[in-house]
């Protein structure tokens, strides 16, 4: 009943993340799912994997967020998305494909944790765990990409051009200032 509570309720919390108007609202909401997500984590045993949503997706990630809001400024404008709808929809259905693949039974018996070297825990028995802290840094890494994109027209003068510029005319300033004390 717990987890079905949970369930729900984190699928409410991204489909408000969705729809409200306001980004600072919606990192907020996206770091209730991830809060609640870490619970459902904890309760079915995987202490590790919560612990690291918790403080990857609801405390890193939503500062992150709240950071890039900051810096680009929470404009209403739509823009057009950074990443192709073709190229996301391909991710969201390999990550989907992958996720039901390692959640399948395993009918393997593994020796105790002591016995087992860190590398074979991490990438054969941990796999699922490893792949969610993946999709989590690559969602928070494409978030702040949709963010921080904006269309920029190109520079009409480099920096370094508009500088040298600058100083040319500080130069022929000073040398016209010579000539007159000159001639006078």
């Amino acid at each position: 009943m717990i987890y079905a509570l949970l369930v729900i309720a984190s699928i409410i919390f991204a489909i408000l993340a969705f729809r409200t108007q306001r980004l600072i609202a919606s990192a907020l909401w996206l770091a209730g799912v991830s809060a609640l997500v870490s619970i459902m984590c904890y309760l079915l045993g995987a202490y590790a994997v919560a612990v690291i949503e918790l403080s990857v997706g609801a405390g890193l990630v939503t500062v992150l967020f709240v950071f890039a809001i900051s810096i680009a400024g929470e404009e209403g404008k739509v823009t057009r998305s950074v990443i192709p709808i073709a190229l996301a929809g391909g991710v969201v259905i390999v990550a989907l494909a992958l996720l039901g693949w390692l959640t399948l039974p395993i009918t393997a018996v593994y020796p105790p944790v002591s016995e087992v070297a860190l590398p074979d825990m991490i990438w054969n028995q941990r796999s699922l765990d490893v792949f969610v802290q993946i999709v989590l840094v690559f969602a928070g890494v494409l978030g702040l990409l949709g963010l921080l994109a904006e269309a920029k027209a190109p520079l009409k003068h480099s920096v370094a051009d508009e500088y040298a510029q600058k100083r040319d005319r500080e130069l022929e300033a000073l040398h016209e200032q010579s000539l007159e004390k000159e001639t006078i």
